[in-house]
């Protein structure tokens, strides 16, 4: 009678894996899920439904002062036929909040919200003991270095932001038919391409129109701005770049692939 082949440290009488540990990541900066390994386990058959959860759980972050890029990181991968698509790096704290988002009808979600519940709770508990004064002291550190890299970051942006002085409002924003200027193309092939390159996204009106507008974490990085405007009695979204904005698409542009 043959037995069956148990993984190293475990028993055969031990639980399976979660679906969630399998596809759990990790590399240098620490473990990690991707959104589209998520998809498939928490039940979603539509990228574009799966990817209106993880706004929702960036809102939910950005409402709560806990939003960053490492935690949400953009992605470009190959799909199939070599075309990319778009993905999302989530650490632990970022995929428990797009399964707190996602839909409560599906039992696939109850399990995601379950699964990253009780890890959370593992790693808060793991993390309770009281640093020694030298983790202190690096922490200190690490904080400092920050501060000064940012500070020299912003030393080499402030010539850069002035040669777009002349294409400023009176806020110190520029639209996107004067980015398109900068380009030399025209709105709509510019915005498209914001898209494809995942700093803005699809956005559907409540009336059925359609704009393409920027991402939350293009405006967190204060590259984008988004203002509500009203014209001839309608009130809709309007997005300008800032000068940084400006330097980051500009540097994009010059190096994309031309169809």
């Amino acid at each position: 009678m043959r037995h069956p082949i148990v993984p190293l440290g475990k028993s055969s009488d031990d639980p399976p894996d979660s679906p969630f540990d399998q596809i759990r990541r990790e590399d240098e900066n620490g473990e990690y899920w991707l959104a589209r390994d998520l998809q498939a386990v928490m039940g979603y058959e539509q990228w574009r439904r799966f990817e209106d959860t993880i706004e929702r759980a960036i809102r939910s972050a950005e409402n709560t002062a806990t939003y960053s890029e490492q935690a949400f990181c953009p992605l470009r991968q190959e799909g199939t036929g070599g075309a990319p698509r778009a993905d999302y790096r989530l650490n632990r704290y970022a995929a428990y909040l797009v399964a707190m988002n996602g839909d409560p009808n599906k039992p696939q979600v109850a399990s995601a919200q379950a699964y990253f519940a009780v890890k959370t709770r593992e790693a808060e508990n793991a993390t309770t003991k009281p640093m020694t004064e030298i983790e202190m002291a690096r922490k200190y550190l690490a904080v400092l270095e920050r501060e000064q890299q940012i500070t020299k970051e912003l030393e080499v942006a402030k010539p850069k932001a002035s040669k777009w002085d002349a294409y400023c409002n009176s806020e110190g924003l520029i639209g996107m038919t004067e980015l398109a200027d900068i380009l030399q193309t025209t709105v709509k092939p510019l915005t498209n391409w914001l898209v494809e390159i995942n700093l803005f996204r699809r956005q559907v009106s409540q009336a059925g129109g359609a704009r393409n507008m920027p991402r939350a974490m293009s405006q967190n990085a204060g590259h984008f701005v988004v203002k509500t405007e009203t014209k001839n009695g309608f009130v809709f979204p309007v997005a300008y770049a800032t000068p940084r904005g400006v330097d980051l698409v500009v540097d994009l542009w010059g190096h994309r692939t031309l169809p």
